[in-house]
């Protein structure tokens, strides 16, 4: 059911330790999808797989809660989360509104190194591999990311938290799930660099305008998606 790499964690210091280095394992593999979507979550075989004891690991779990990456089920226990077509769609309106708000601020507040340390995350991503390839985008999460940072160079706490902490890895997980769509990696980056510009010409409202159809492009990806994948569905005849 786990496709987990097995790792023991017994040599680790503390059960501090041992929980966070188990948090950010199970973390990664849920938001890369080597934990499927949907899956239940297993505390004995997690624990013999790690190596660790319950207590650990249910404190890694109940973080994982608190990322909407897991979610308890009556009687059944926690799962990875599997958002519906209409749950998804509700989470890009939310970041199409409140990315730009963060877009529209940041060209307003980042610093001109702050700048240029984005542009060099642009230029980082388009040396990647899968990107070169035509197979995805960069994927790296933090400050390697350009949507992290311009989050941060909102300069808004309540924005960071809402969207670097609570929501960020959900976030992650099904902008990885959905990179892979022919043509969008190169469209994606070019928006990206549109974008930029925006912000270093300090246009918040020009930078807020491409962001928003930015993450409209994605969200209309998304649709597709789930179009398609309903079509590919055989009906059942009655």
């Amino acid at each position: 059911m786990l496709d987990v790499v097995d790792v023991p964690l017994s040599g680790q210091a503390d059960s501090g330790t041992l929980s966070e280095h188990v948090f950010r394992l199970i973390q990664a593999a849920i938001v890369k999808g080597e934990i499927a979507p949907g899956s239940k979550i297993s505390e004995p075989e997690l624990a013999r797989t790690y190596g660790i004891s319950r207590g650990p690991l249910r404190e890694a779990i109940h973080r994982l809660e608190g990322q909407k990456l897991l979610v308890r089920v009556p009687h059944v226990g926690a799962r990875v989360v599997s958002l519906g077509h209409a749950e998804l769609i509700e989470l890009y309106e939310i970041r199409e509104s409140l990315e730009g708000m963060a877009c529209r601020l940041a060209a307003e507040r980042m610093t001109e190194s702050e700048i240029d340390e984005l542009r060099q995350v642009l230029q980082t991503h388009e040396r990647d591999e899968a990107f070169q390839a035509g197979v995805g985008y960069y994927q790296q999460e933090g400050d390697f990311d350009f949507h992290y940072r311009i989050i941060q160079g909102s300069g808004n706490r309540t924005l960071a938290k809402l969207l670097c902490d609570e929501l960020y890895q959900l976030v992650r997980m099904y902008r990885i799930q959905f990179s892979t769509t022919p043509n969008r990696p190169h469209q994606a980056f070019a928006e990206h660099h549109r974008i930029l510009d925006a912000i270093a010409d300090r246009d918040g409202e020009l930078a807020e305008l491409l962001m928003r159809r930015h993450i409209a492009a994605s969200k209309r990806n998304v649709e597709r998606h789930f179009k398609s994948a309903l079509e590919q569905t055989p009906h059942i005849k009655g």
